[in-house]
């Protein structure tokens, strides 16, 4: 699914299902939520904590694509084309970064 595709398929559940949108800064606290718990998950996966009896349920991908639809609610609702926005920003990340990180010695093994 392209991400056009998605901002499509999500107004139309939007619309469908969930009556309206949430406002700008509701969805924006969603969001944050949402992104706590990835964080969680990663921190209990990939990190040095250890799972509570309630966060083994959680998966990552759910939990990152509700962090995607959230994204893409507040993207509709302000106006923002997530395809011209993400070209862009690879476009400025290139131009940036292109020889950055490969000078970085850090990032060798």
């Amino acid at each position: 699914m392209k991400l056009s595709e998605a901002q499509k398929a999500v107004d139309k559940w939007i619309k469908k299902y969930g009556v309206r949108y949430f406002s700008e800064l509701t969805n924006m606290a969603i969001l944050a939520e949402e992104v706590g718990e990835v964080a969680r998950i990663i921190a209990r996966q990939y990190g040095d904590q250890s799972h509570k009896k309630k966060d083994k349920k959680k998966h990552l991908e759910e939990e990152l694509a509700d962090v995607l639809f959230v994204l893409i609610c507040l993207a509709n609702q302000t106006g923002v084309n997530l395809t011209e926005a993400f070209e862009k920003n690879l476009e400025k990340k290139t131009k940036r970064d292109g020889k950055r990180h490969k000078k970085n010695k850090k990032l060798r093994n």
